[in-house]
């Protein structure tokens, strides 16, 4: 599958769309680049990320298939996979094996291992431990004066003495030393080392398309102090390092260390000091690392630039091709996440128009099923006032005649929205002001305009069960101001004498007055 064609990631299977995921997790590699990378290491994702931190080596499974399905020849070499797909990128590139750059491969140091003795042990130990402390600060002197001979005037006794006290630490913790002692021995500097292991500074250089120069240093050789104090920290160079349109990562380690002890291991370094200059090379693989220069041993220098120089000058381009490749799928990324982002709030929009249109219309049904439910109730207390009315209508008691002369003679005002006017009528001493309420509120049913009204007074009426009447009106006598009650235990008599003029007013509600 070419890089360069579409990829259709639905024609892929579960697994494989979970490996790819989890593959561009961890690599951040893009994705037409990855699935080749996969199918090339059979989808197993532990195989593709080693490959692609440390290198794409042979294809073992791929070279044991081929050797199981190749015919058996009287002469001839066997092709493994591997070197097919080569084959094919040297003949599109224009490449050789020969002329191809050796690997830069991940060197992870292993994590240093610490013994805790048993306390009982400790115990028993310590006279021992204090003794050689004791031997100990007694030769430190000794030792450090010693470090000054040079290496071929050194007892091996010495050197390995000093090998051994170097403790093994953590990447980060290792560089951090080597940065301390660095200036410890040559004094301030403006180089910027890599502060953490070889592995995350490939890695750095990996991802951001830029050089790794690795610096490896030996105390025990005469050219060190040479070299860094010459070439390494020589004004020009360090600001050849440091320009950032060269785009390198620094690196430095003493073979003292684990770590870089293996760095010059992999990176077959013959002499002290050692310098290499690593880059991707996505000519010779998409995520290949090669050494595209080496520097062995003291250089001036105008060498040490125009070695550094000319391998960026050669390799500049690649990078730059791959990073306009990078920089143009992150704008398409960008754009559909951008237009993803859009059609997301667009959606959300819909969404939450839709939900205020059901909010609408469930709150008009609400407001209709209570508009209707009011109206309904209303109407039923209507019907029970109405029957409460006729009900009462008929109880009240008639106009006392001229022989009963403790009368009393009441002359109502009815209210305008009875349209009424006066009404003058006499009603038995003991009758009580509840009966005047009542008088005022069944007058248009004791004395009706019409037959028919006075037809339905007559027909008889039962009192509506679980129904509380309230008067809509009150009484008041006029001078003095006085607002009676509507109770049945005060009688008229008592409140009026023989007789006094009284006013019916309506009352209003304090929502409807406001």
């Amino acid at each position: 599958m070419s890089g360069d064609n579409a990829v259709d990631i639905g024609q892929l299977s579960p697994e494989q769309q979970q490996a790819l995921q989890q593959y561009t997790d961890v690599t951040g590699q893009e994705i037409t680049d990855a699935i080749p990378f996969l199918e090339r290491s059979q989808w197993n994702v532990q195989i593709a990320i080693a490959k692609f931190f440390d290198g794409e080596g042979p294809d073992l499974v791929a070279e044991a298939q081929a050797a199981q399905n190749q015919v058996p020849r009287v002469a001839g070499r066997h092709e493994t996979l591997h070197e097919t797909v080569w084959s094919d990128i040297a003949h599109q590139h224009g490449l050789h094996r020969a002329n191809r750059t050796p690997p830069a491969p991940r060197v992870v140091p292993p994590r240093p291992v610490t013994y805790q003795a048993p306390s009982l042990i400790s115990f028993l130990l310590s006279p021992f431990r204090m003794v050689l402390r004791v031997f100990a600060s007694l030769f430190r002197p000794i030792l450090y004066i010693l470090s000054f001979i040079p290496q071929s005037l050194r007892p091996h006794a010495l050197t390995a003495s000093f090998r051994k006290s170097r403790r093994s630490l953590l990447p980060k913790e290792t560089a951090g030393r080597f940065k301390r002692e660095f200036e410890e021995y040559y004094g301030t500097h403006d180089l910027v080392f890599f502060d953490g292991g070889h592995a995350q500074a490939l890695d750095t250089a990996k991802k951001d398309l830029k050089f790794l120069l690795t610096i490896l240093i030996s105390p025990e050789h005469d050219d060190t102090d040479s070299f860094i104090k010459d070439t390494l920290l020589d004004p020009e160079v360090v600001a050849f390092i440091n320009d950032p349109a060269n785009n390198i990562i620094i690196w430095g380690g003493n073979v003292l260390d684990s770590e870089a002890y293996q760095v010059s291991m992999e990176y077959t370094c013959t002499k002290f000091p050692f310098s290499c200059l690593v880059c991707l090379t996505p000519k010779e693989g998409s995520t290949r690392m090669g050494i595209v220069k080496r520097i062995a041993g003291p250089v001036s220098p105008s060498v040490f630039i125009a070695g550094i120089r000319g391998a960026i000058e050669k390799y500049a381009p690649d990078l730059d091709s791959v990073r306009a490749e990078r920089a143009a799928q992150d704008m398409a990324r960008n754009l559909r996440s951008e237009q993803d982002s859009a059609y997301e709030r667009s959606l959300a929009i819909d969404r939450e128009r839709a939900r205020q249109r059901r909010e609408a219309a469930a709150a008009a049904a609400e407001a209709e099923r209570r508009a209707r439910e009011e109206a309904e109730a209303a109407e039923r207390k209507e019907k029970l006032r109405q029957q409460w009315r006729r009900w009462r209508a008929t109880t009240i008691a008639a106009e006392p005649d001229v022989s009963v002369k403790d009368a009393v003679r009441l002359a109502l005002n009815m209210s305008q929205s009875s349209g009424r006017g006066r009404v003058t009528r006499k009603f038995a001493p003991d009758a009580s002001l509840e009966d005047v309420y009542a008088f005022v509120e069944c007058y248009d049913l004791l004395y009706p305009e019409d037959e028919e009204e006075k037809g339905d007074v007559e027909e008889s009426t039962d009192k509506p069960e679980n129904y509380e009447h309230k008067y809509a009106f009150r009484i008041a006598s006029v001078m003095p101001r006085e607002v009676f009650e509507p109770t049945a235990s005060v009688t008229i008599a008592q409140k009026m004498g023989r007789g006094g003029n009284l006013i019916v007013e309506d009352l209003v509600d304090e929502e409807e007055e406001e």
